[in-house]
């Protein structure tokens, strides 16, 4: 009686049903998963008003616009807004004069439910600054 070594096929066999395991659970987990509730508008308003707070909480928001850095300003405002949510950010000053001669933005809001976000901010320097923030947001999909 001849005994082969089948460790080598076993192992094959047991990383091949592993990989078909972790396919599985991809395939259903996205099959499942909640989508974004375009009626939802106050989670919206939520997530940008959140947003705008993490960003004034050491005084970065209102250096960046003092800075006019809009470029930084619409990146961070592109990673701390969920994937899935569009944006459209307006910065005025005292005046309600719109400062920023850029879109800060990453999609368009046309033809979307939009949900509007006013922010009050003051710079933190040595003449205080204030600063009116309009931020719109909406559901792409």
């Amino acid at each position: 009686m001849i005994i082969s070594n089948n460790k080598g096929q076993i192992k094959t066999l047991e990383a091949f049903l592993a990989v078909v395991v972790m396919f599985s659970a991809l395939i259903i987990s996205t099959t499942f998963s909640p989508e974004a509730n375009p009626n939802n508008q106050k989670s919206l308003a939520t997530l940008g008003m959140q947003a705008l707070i993490k960003l004034d909480v050491n005084g970065t928001l209102g250096k960046l616009i003092a800075q006019e850095n809009w470029t930084s300003l619409r990146e961070s405002l592109t990673v701390l807004l969920p994937i899935g949510v569009s944006y459209n950010l307006t910065v005025y000053d005292d005046q309600l004069h719109s400062m920023n001669n850029i879109a800060i933005s990453n999609g368009n809001l046309v033809g979307r439910k939009v949900e509007s976000v006013q922010y009050l901010c003051a710079s933190q320097s040595l003449e205080p600054q204030h600063y009116l923030l309009q931020l719109q947001l909406a559901f792409v999909g």
